[in-house]
């Protein structure tokens, strides 16, 4: 009877500890609690520091494309600065924005494809998202083309406006690049690709300086030459993934299927454009 005592207070001992209050008990359950949830939080927060922190990077080196050259035109006085500056809002607002909300409906569907482990269907939706977005750059190259005429409209400073107008209409080139761009981020960030983006995006960066500087500053291009540059290293970002992406194992080539459904692609992109603009 004794060990039959003994064994059962044995085992209420191990199974639950014994506190002298409720003090103790309070901090006993917390204290098991916290250490379940700090380690289960710390394993999904490495995880998810692992996959954002490349693509924050990523974003600020691709909001560097259009600062840098912005930077350089300061130098050239306050009409050229100002002229830069207002076309970089105008084009953010009626054109680079754009294609950042429709190009977000190509990772909802690439995201569904790549977890159906449907790898032919990447490319299609790629191929898909990138036909609507070079069918959009053509209007917003028309509306880019007038933009200081659009800005003399509303009263804006002529000299400025002019300004505007030269500078936007020489950042015409890297709209489409752009649009390529916003793409291919979709079809490899869906994949967890992140290391193909951060490399091409930060040699770009590097090359936009030197180009940049070449030039603005070297042969006395001016703000033209500021816009121009903008466009240049879009468009060699867009080559260096476009080459990496040609060899991706999930890249199954051209498909015809990439000119059909594109009201369902539609359907999605431009509410997200709507939300973004």
């Amino acid at each position: 009877m004794d060990e039959e005592l003994a064994g059962q207070g044995l085992l209420e001992h191990r199974l639950i500890p014994r506190y002298d209050n409720s003090d103790d008990i309070e901090h006993g359950v917390k204290k098991r609690w916290c250490c379940n949830i700090s380690d289960s939080t710390i394993v999904e927060l490495k995880k998810q520091v692992c996959l954002a922190g490349p693509l924050v990077l990523v974003s600020l080196l691709q909001y560097s494309l259009q600062t840098i050259p912005v930077m350089f035109v300061g130098h050239l006085g306050q009409v050229c600065l100002s002229g830069a500056s207002i076309a970089t809002s105008f084009a953010g607002v009626t054109g680079f924005s754009l294609m950042l909300g429709m190009g977000s409906a190509l990772e909802t569907y690439c995201g569904q494809a790549y977890g159906a482990k449907e790898y032919h269907k990447l490319g299609v939706h790629m191929q898909r998202t990138m036909l609507v977005l070079m069918l959009m750059c053509f209007p917003i190259s028309i509306l880019w083309s007038y933009t200081g005429n659009i800005l003399t409209f509303f009263r804006q400073d002529v000299e400025i406006s002019i300004q505007s107008g030269i500078y936007a209409f020489w950042l015409i080139p890297a709209i489409f690049a752009y649009g390529l761009l916003q793409c291919q981020f979709g079809f490899l960030q869906t994949q967890n690709n992140i290391r193909p983006l951060v490399i091409s995006t930060g040699i770009t960066s590097l090359l936009h300086l030197v180009i940049c500087w070449t030039l603005v500053c070297g042969f006395s291009f001016g703000s033209s030459g500021a816009a121009i540059c903008s466009g240049i290293a879009y468009w060699f970002n867009v080559l260096i993934l476009g080459m990496y992406i040609k060899f991706s194992p999930t890249w199954t080539g051209c498909s015809i299927e990439g000119v059909k459904n594109l009201s369902s692609f539609l359907a999605l992109g431009i509410p997200s454009s709507l939300m973004l603009w």
